[in-house]
Order: structure tokens, then C-alpha cells, then sequence
């Protein structure tokens, strides 16, 4: 009996894997690493005398558009546009759902510089991911260079995009360029007033400013303000 007990003793921990050779498949897999994609993403100013205001950018993953043409500007485009205070715009975009990150330049960027942001994100964010960018040409009334939604998901590592963007108005504030109504350095007057006075009211193409030897006699603007399209540039790098 004692014998007939041991052997079925023995054969029970063998079918329930007290054996040695037993493998580690009810313990749970380590997880697997986390892909990231490192992307640089520079700004640079090609006019002669209009500094861009800090840059507001925003990855997303496309559902997301800083203005559409023809419509109202947002309450924080109309801030950046007429002030260059990027901070409600970028607020507006952070915590949905579908946007990835937002970042806020350090600096106004001069005629001729450039500023670099560096962003890390995971390999399925980059799947969906697209970028947008604003700033203002800060010696107008409310002038914005943008990229609206531009898609970087099949970038390589070590590949780039280049574009060049042009200037838009905003819609929010009338072109008077009269003293006092100028947040830049050619006048250091108004930055952003919440009264809407440009019967227009929507985003549009930019037709330039006007000087006092163009006909403005009352613009605080010289000739050296002046912009043609394209007024920025904009290079996405994947680096990893």
C-alpha cells in the first residue's frame, strides 16, 4: 500500500509540473522596450525687419488646425496675432486628446535667426503624428506666419522636411500701423486688445504693410519693414 502511495504521489507532482525541467510561461513577460522617434524641429526668420514673436507649436495627431481660412481667428490666435503672446493659444491645445504635446519658444526670433525645438515621442504617437506652428511678424498689427497641420508620421530616421511659410492676418485688428498700435520694436505701442475693430474678422492671405513713402503718412513703419512671401522657414528633422 505504502508503495502503491509513493508511486501515485510521484506521478501527481510530475503532471503538475514538480519536475525540474518545469518552464517560466505562468510568470508574466517582461515588457517590451519602448520605441521613441527624436525629431528637431528649427524655425528660422527670413525677413529684414520684423522679428517673430516666440513660437507656439503643437503636435497632434492631424484633427488639429491652428486657423482655417476664411473663418474667425480663435481667441488665442487673436492673443499671439496682435500681442505675440503665445500662452492661450498653447493652452487652448493642451489637455485634448488628441494632442500629443505643445511647446513655447524662449525668445522672439530676429531678422536672419532661428530657434530649435527637440521633441521625443513614442513610436505609436508617431504613427499619427503632424505638427503646427505659429508666430507674429511683431512689427504689423496682426500678422502671423503659420504651418497648419503638417504631417511627419513617414519621416525616416535621418530624413527632413523643409517648407517655407507665408504671411497671413490675422483679421482681429485694423491695418492702421499708427503710433501706438505696433507690440514690436519699430513702435512699441498696443499689443493685444480684445475689442475686434477689423470689420473683416476672419484669416486671410497678408498683403504687406505700408510705410509712410508708400502713402501711409500716419504709418509708424519704414520701408525696412516691409515683407515678402515666403517670411519664415521651417525644417522638421527625425534624428532617431
Amino acid at each position: 500500500m505504502r508503495l502503491v502511495f509513493s508511486l501515485a504521489s510521484l506521478a501527481l507532482l510530475t503532471a503538475c509540473g514538480g519536475g525540474g525541467s518545469s518552464s517560466n510561461s505562468g510568470f508574466p513577460a517582461a515588457d517590451a522596450p519602448v520605441v521613441t522617434a527624436e525629431f528637431v524641429v528649427t524655425v528660422t526668420n527670413l525677413t529684414n525687419a520684423q522679428p517673430l514673436s516666440p513660437v507656439a507649436l503643437i503636435g497632434h495627431d492631424g484633427s488639429q488646425q491652428i486657423f482655417t481660412l476664411g473663418a474667425p481667428a480663435s481667441a488665442g490666435l487673436e492673443v499671439l496675432a496682435e500681442g505675440g503672446d503665445n500662452s492661450e493659444l498653447l493652452a487652448a491645445f493642451d489637455g485634448m486628446a488628441s494632442v500629443f504635446l505643445t511647446r513655447g519658444g524662449a525668445a522672439p526670433i530676429g531678422p536672419g535667426g532661428s530657434e530649435s525645438f527637440s521633441i521625443t515621442v513614442n513610436d505609436v504617437t508617431r504613427a499619427d503624428l503632424a505638427l503646427s506652428i505659429a508666430t507674429m511678424l511683431v512689427n504689423t498689427n496682426d500678422a502671423i506666419t503659420a504651418v497648419n497641420n503638417m504631417d511627419v508620421s513617414d519621416l525616416a530616421a535621418g530624413e527632413r522636411m523643409s517648407v517655407r511659410t507665408i504671411a497671413y492676418d490675422a483679421g482681429t485688428e485694423a491695418d492702421t500701423e499708427g503710433p501706438g498700435t505696433i507690440p514690436g520694436p519699430a513702435d512699441g505701442g498696443e499689443g493685444f486688445n480684445e475689442a475686434r475693430d477689423d470689420e473683416v474678422d476672419r484669416v486671410s492671405m497678408h498683403p504687406g504693410v505700408l510705410s509712410a513713402m508708400d502713402g501711409l503718412v500716419t504709418s509708424v513703419l519704414t520701408e525696412q519693414h516691409r515683407f515678402d512671401n515666403p517670411v519664415a522657414q521651417v525644417v522638421i528633422e527625425r534624428v532617431n
